[in-house]
């Protein structure tokens, strides 16, 4: 299958080079507005393929999307020093509403898989402009969401209980920023629940323990950008799994993000991120966890976040404009 990625820095070429190291897709076609950058990636990933799996990488233009099967949104502004990712909002809306409509020309059977931050608001723009431009339903607009928060919290809960992050069974919901709830009452290892596993290999997770995970995960993009300036490892393997799950059919469970409806009383449909099922048609199938009273507030309250920064800049008014145009 075709994957398309549009945006070529770190994050997306990340994404493509992940895909390659994976085995995810037969080509690749990457496009960013500075040509030369695209082309220097495409090479230098391109480098890569003999050591890892065989594929096409070479740099484009959106008409060479045409047939492309998954496109990969990694386009617009980085997020800065000390800026929240809802700070972006306004600086990447602009670019997206020039970019989706010429994604959808080339490529309008294309599941789209959207990177780029604030992702949540990010992936609510594109499901509108997808559904009134092209009349692509937002099930085939999936945003990365909190599948690089969930990777840390596993990754940090192995680390303390001494496991392969493979055994950790754990969410992150919400928002893929400051308000993202972290599924402490359903997370467990194997099929143990977390704290009689804990008790068992002698390694209780007392609230420090949890205030330091939560830090750990709710902070680490702060940290990275503080330490080299973005993230771009962790969510390019999320980017290359996603990919993956919908070339290969597999019915995986994954945290994503996408419109949904019923979050919190009083809200329209607002994208951020449950447990989804995911497959070549992209999200099939949303699933909601058993959650305690304290996290059901926590969701509410990240639902509210997002849809406030969406009715701040006007992504209805958005949206109208690039299906005008």
């Amino acid at each position: 299958m075709k994957i398309g990625i549009v945006g070529c820095g770190q994050v997306g070429a990340s994404g493509a080079y992940a895909c390659v190291l994976r085995g995810v897709g037969t080509e690749l076609v990457l496009i960013d507005r500075n040509e030369a950058l695209a082309q220097a990636q495409a090479e230098d990933i391109l480098h890569a393929t003999p050591f890892s799996t065989p594929m096409t990488v070479r740099a484009g233009t959106f008409e060479d999307l045409d047939g492309a099967g998954i496109v990969v949104i990694a386009a617009g502004a980085a997020q800065k020093t000390g800026e929240t990712r809802l700070d972006l909002l306004k600086r990447n809306a602009d670019i997206f509403s020039d970019i989706i409509p010429r994604i959808f020309n080339a490529a309008p059977d294309a599941v789209l898989l959207i990177a780029s931050n604030p992702v949540d608001v990010m992936t609510q723009m594109v499901a509108s402009i997808a559904q009134k431009s092209h009349n692509i339903h937002a099930s085939r607009i999936i945003g990365s969401g909190t599948i690089l928060d969930t990777a840390r919290f596993r990754a940090l809960l192995a680390s303390h209980l001494g496991i392969s992050s493979h055994s950790v069974h754990a969410y992150v919901l919400g928002e893929h920023g400051d308000s993202e709830v972290l599924h402490w009452s359903g997370a467990l290892v194997g099929t143990i629940p977390l704290t009689n596993f804990a008790a068992q290999v002698g390694a209780v997770v007392t609230q420090q323990i949890r205030d330091q995970v939560d830090e750990g995960v709710r902070r680490a993009a702060y940290r990275i950008i503080q330490g080299k300036g973005a993230t771009w490892f962790g969510i390019g393997a999320g980017i290359a799994r996603l990919a993956q799950a919908v070339i290969g059919n597999e019915n995986a469970l994954i945290t994503c993000s996408t419109p949904t409806f019923n979050v919190a009383e009083g809200l329209g449909p607002v994208s951020l991120s449950y447990p989804r099922i995911i497959n070549a048609h992209g999200i099939v199938q949303t699933l909601v966890p058993e959650m305690s009273d304290g996290e059901k507030e926590l969701l509410s309250r990240s639902a509210h976040i997002l849809a406030e920064a969406a009715a701040e800049i006007g992504v209805d008014d958005i949206v109208e404009a690039s299906v005008a145009a």
